[in-house]
C-alpha cells in the first residue's frame, strides 16, 4: 500500500517542474490543475514518466478505490487509506480556490458534499484527508507542500494559505496548535521540498 512518505520520495527521484509538458504526456490532461492531480496521482501510484499506459493504468487501478470530479472533493482516496484534495494556485500568496470543497479536518461518508459512488468505493466511514497544495506559475510547478486536515482545518470553515520558505529537502520536528483549541499544541512532522 502507498502513503506519503511514498508519494514524497517519488517526487523527490522523478521531479516534474514542467507541468505543460506533463500535461502532453497524459493527452487527457486540458489545464494545469488537472496536470497536478496526474502528478500526484502518479507520485502515489509510483507511475511518474511511466510511458506504458496500460502498465500505469493497472498501478493507479490497484492504488486507489475513489476519483472524483470537480463539483465533489476528494480528486481520489488511496484504497484503505487517505482521501486526497489537490489545489493549485499561481503564487505563494494567494488565497486558494477552494469552491465547494473547504478544508475539513476529516472526511466522513455522511458528509453532503460527496457522491454516492465515493460513499461506496470501499467499506469506510471517516478518512484523513490529505491536501495536496502547489503553486503552479507559466505553467511551471516551483513549490508542493502536502498537510493534512487534522493539523491544519478546525471543525469551522476556514481558508487555505500557502506560505513557504524552503528551496531543499528538510525534515524537523515541530509543533503545531490544535486547530480546535490553538490554545493547546501537539507534535508533528515537517517535510519540505520546494524547487
Amino acid at each position: 500500500m502507498t502513503n506519503l512518505l511514498k508519494a514524497i520520495i517519488n517526487i523527490i527521484e522523478n521531479p516534474i517542474y514542467n507541468l505543460k509538458d506533463y500535461a502532453k504526456f497524459h493527452n487527457r490532461v486540458n489545464n494545469m490543475g488537472e496536470a497536478l492531480e496526474e502528478y500526484i496521482k502518479d507520485a502515489f501510484a509510483e507511475t511518474i514518466g511511466e510511458d506504458n499506459n496500460e502498465i500505469r493504468k493497472e498501478k493507479i487501478k490497484k492504488c486507489f478505490s475513489y476519483f472524483g470530479n470537480q463539483n465533489n472533493p476528494p480528486d481520489c482516496i488511496i484504497a484503505n487509506g487517505d482521501a486526497i484534495e489537490v489545489k493549485k494556485t499561481e503564487n505563494t500568496t494567494s488565497d486558494l480556490a477552494l469552491n465547494s470543497s473547504y478544508p475539513k479536518a476529516k472526511l466522513y461518508t455522511n458528509s453532503p458534499m460527496i457522491s454516492k459512488e465515493c460513499r461506496e468505493c470501499e467499506k469506510w466511514t471517516e478518512k484523513d484527508i490529505l491536501y495536496a497544495c502547489g503553486v503552479c506559475k507559466d505553467k511551471k510547478l516551483s513549490l508542493l507542500s502536502f498537510v493534512y486536515g487534522i493539523n491544519y482545518a478546525a471543525k469551522i470553515e476556514k481558508i487555505i494559505k500557502i506560505n513557504s520558505k524552503s528551496f531543499i529537502l528538510d525534515i524537523s520536528d515541530i509543533e503545531i496548535k490544535n486547530p480546535d483549541n490553538p490554545a493547546k499544541y501537539k507534535n508533528a512532522k515537517l517535510i519540505k521540498f520546494a524547487i
